[in-house]
């Protein structure tokens, strides 16, 4: 076991040190060596419990007399010495150590370097189809999904209202297991909306296709249908054109802030498949009364 030098580990030469200049070591050698800062390092960890312990004892003016002790017989002799290191037996050590911590600290220490690496797992990806009322209301789906073992493992997967078309839920732990006592790592559900259904989503906007009668177009008409659970009032001005768009605001998707976007509406106009009689009558009628020829549309320059 190797005697811990605690004015080193602070990156001090010396023990004829003040409180000060201890105080300003910690803190340089704790931002140098904090794991936030050193993510990739195995070490820094260890390195910062290390920084830690040598400012605890060394801040104290108690322990910092009792390690002085161990400190002069053991360091500044060494060095007088010309020896670099200097190994004490486990017995001294462990007196040591008790002296200033009690027996816990012992067994902490050993706990630490029998200690392996703690490595998480890794993340799995799937992805899930839902339909534009299951995005929008929210809904409960089962999904199964084959685990490491070749087992088939099922869940109960929540989603939330209002996800977005390629969002991602994430439940913590469920990917594959970690290494050393390390994290599991997650699973990620990629979601995709389904694009058969006669709504679609563009952004928080919705897009649907509203089918009228020839009659219904020429004339004008008030029209009520239903989107996502609410009845919406469709006006139809006279002599709308099919693909024309009617815009209703706010009766969109939900946005997350409390806002929807809009409904946007295109006019189909749609024939009946077979016609009575007294219908191809008014049709022909229509016919010679009126003048109008979408083919030959002139630009009205007045």
């Amino acid at each position: 076991m190797i005697f811990k030098d605690y004015y080193k580990i602070l990156g001090l030469e010396t023990n004829k040190v003040t409180i000060d200049q201890i105080k300003v070591a910690y803190r340089d050698q704790a931002k140098k060596y904090h794991p936030d800062v050193n993510q990739e390092s195995d070490i820094s960890e260890e390195r910062f419990k290390d920084i830690n312990e040598a400012y605890k004892i060394l801040s104290n003016p108690t322990t910092r007399r009792k390690y002085d002790r161990m400190w002069n017989s053991r360091i500044r002799k060494k060095k007088a010495k010309g020896k670099k290191k200097v190994e004490s037996s486990g017995s001294i050590v462990k007196d040591f150590l008790g002296i200033l911590f009690g027996e816990s600290i012992i067994r902490k220490e050993r706990k630490v370097k029998e200690t392996k690496v703690k490595v998480k797992g890794e993340n799995v990806e799937t992805d899930i189809e839902i339909s534009i009322e299951e995005a929008y209301f929210g809904t409960n789906k089962k999904i199964s999904l084959r685990a490491v073992d070749g087992k088939m493992k099922h869940l109960d997967v929540k989603i939330p209202a209002g996800i977005l078309e390629n969002e991602k839920i994430r439940l913590i732990g469920l990917g594959k297991a970690g290494k050393n006592g390390g994290k599991n790592g997650d699973l990620l559900i990629k979601v995709t909306i389904d694009e058969k259904s006669e709504l679609k989503l563009i952004g928080y906007d919705l897009y649907t296709d509203l089918k009228i009668t020839p009659w219904e177009a020429a004339l004008g008409k008030k029209i009520q249908i239903n989107i996502l659970g609410e009845d919406a009032n469709i006006v139809i001005p006279p002599c709308t054109s099919s693909g024309e768009v009617i815009k209703v605001e706010s009766m969109g998707y939900k946005d997350g802030k409390g806002k929807r976007g809009n409904l946007l509406i295109e006019i189909k106009i749609v024939l009946p498949k077979r016609m009575t009689e007294e219908e191809k009558k008014i049709y022909q009628k229509l016919e010679e009364l009126s003048s109008y020829n979408p083919r030959n549309a002139i630009l009205d320059t007045n």
